[in-house]
């Protein structure tokens, strides 16, 4: 939907692969499904969840096993993001850079996009 010829709408690092791959074969799942809802301190929220069907609207992003689908009305404000997978010794998750936002709160939950965006 919002794509350029021969580039993925996001990137997914080795371990974020690795990761999301693995929870696919555990949990039995077609993929991870990545979104934004209004919500948060900062005004949006990334949205995650493991699907048992692709839908025919999402753009699919495959990397060595793991399958990232994006949401068709989330596609504008996630095209760029480089979708990270991080442990540390007080927590561990998915991380997203995302050249889109431009503030953020002050926990990393909630992000702000530039509101050109909202208007396209």
């Amino acid at each position: 939907m919002f794509s350029i010829p021969g580039k993925q709408a996001v990137t997914i690092t080795e371990r974020a692969a690795t990761q999301i791959a693995k929870l696919m074969s555990r949990d039995g799942t077609q993929g991870l499904r990545i979104g934004v809802k209004k919500g948060g301190c900062a005004g949006m929220e990334y949205t995650m969840d493991y699907v048992a069907e692709v839908d025919p609207l999402d753009e699919v992003v495959e990397q060595d096993g793991a399958r990232v689908m994006i949401a068709p009305m989330a596609q504008m404000f996630l095209f760029g993001t480089e979708i990270d997978y991080e442990v540390s010794l007080l927590e561990s998750g998915f991380k997203f850079r995302n050249p889109n936002v431009v503030d953020a709160c002050g926990c990393g939950e909630s992000i702000k996009f530039d509101e050109s965006l909202s208007a396209k």
